[in-house]
């Protein structure tokens, strides 16, 4: 089991999205780094699911 998995859900005001306009400067830039982090989560797991799918695409091709 991966770490994001043992982590409970955060409280519905710390989710995706935010009321940017009550938000500070630094409040924004920390939300920013957030969000560019789960970016590179998605990312990761997309390349993760996309080499899964090549392998197992790979058990189905006739030898050459």
């Amino acid at each position: 089991m991966r770490d994001d998995e043992d982590r409970p859900a955060p409280p519905a005001e710390e989710r995706f999205p935010r009321a940017l306009e009550r938000m500070s400067i630094d409040a924004l830039e920390a939300y920013a780094g957030e969000l560019e982090g789960e970016i590179a989560r998605v990312q990761g797991e997309i390349a993760r699911k996309r080499r899964l799918g090549a392998a197992a695409a790979g058990l189905f091709e006739p030898p050459s």
